[in-house]
């Protein structure tokens, strides 16, 4: 059924890895057009800190009201600024925290957040890898355990689709903003985890409310809208890596598609072609 698609995504030469798409619950499609193997997700691992942050909530030991501050370690709050230690997880969670560099440098990540000069009263939108960063370690820290190690035991073991391959810093914290392998069936399961409100196999490993704050739109990014690390479009919502990584939700369809690819220029025809698709009448 979806034979149009595979052939115009091997004729554009996109470079697409592999497409896997879930209807009604069940992969309709699953196609590699490179060896099926884990590749980097990039950005796509801040929506598995998203996740983390969810579970959190459920668990009843973080909010988006909580202060992100009160979350790092002891021996870093005579570096860190009275006004970033006052801002809420929410903050961070829609990048709205300030305009941070890109990404975290040197042997010690927070030493070198917390020496930046950064106007927190900034609340625009501003991508950047610092507030998945320090998210990731708040929640770490919350939970009192590596998070992945807490990521397994809700979410990946109870799926059965195992932990992805993750970075750390210098320090040995879940980066939680890239540097995560996945393979499309462990991105589309994700994503269909998301699609279904939290519930799998008629288990609910994260509540419909956590599900509905994370896939919320709460600012504007310039060209969609942003949740809590998730993307958010009329229609659809989407957890997305650089390069051509993306799983799309789409609940009033109820179809997931997941597609990894290594895509630097054209990621955005890409995401075109198969959002196209899927409106089309006949290939639903």
């Amino acid at each position: 059924m979806f034979d149009m698609l595979c052939k115009k995504l091997e004729s554009l030469n996109l470079g697409v890895h592999a497409i896997e798409i879930i209807r009604d619950g069940e992969v309709v499609l699953h196609k590699s057009f490179d060896k099926d193997r884990a590749y980097p997700v990039y950005s796509a691992a801040k929506s598995v800190t998203s996740m983390a942050f969810s579970l959190c909530c459920d668990d009843g030991i973080l909010s988006p009201q909580h202060k992100l501050g009160d979350l790092i370690e002891s021996r870093y709050k005579e570096y860190m600024p009275d006004d970033l230690a006052a801002m809420t997880f929410e903050r961070f969670l829609t990048m709205t925290a300030g305009n941070y560099p890109f990404r975290p440098q040197g042997d010690d990540w927070l030493r070198y957040i917390f020496s930046l000069d950064i106007d927190h009263s900034d609340t625009a939108f501003h991508y950047s890898n610092i507030p998945a960063y320090l998210v990731g370690i708040a929640c770490e820290n919350a939970v009192g355990a590596p998070l992945m190690d807490y990521l397994d035991k809700r979410i990946f073991s109870p799926m059965g689709i195992g932990a992805p391959s993750f970075s750390t810093c210098p320090q040995g914290h879940f980066y939680g903003a890239t540097g995560m392998e996945m393979n499309v069936h462990q991105l589309a399961l994700l994503g269909q985890l998301y699609l279904q409100e939290g519930g799998y196999n008629g288990v609910q490993l994260i509540s419909r409310e956590a599900v509905k704050e994370a896939v919320t739109p709460r600012v504007f990014t310039g060209s969609d809208h942003y949740g809590y690390f998730f993307r958010i479009a009329d229609d659809h919502f989407s957890i997305v890596g650089k390069w051509g990584q993306r799983c799309i939700m789409y609940p009033q369809r109820n179809i997931t598609v997941a597609y990894l690819s290594h895509c630097p220029e054209r990621s955005q025809e890409l995401y075109e072609l198969v959002d196209g698709s899927i409106r089309q009448e006949n290939t639903l």
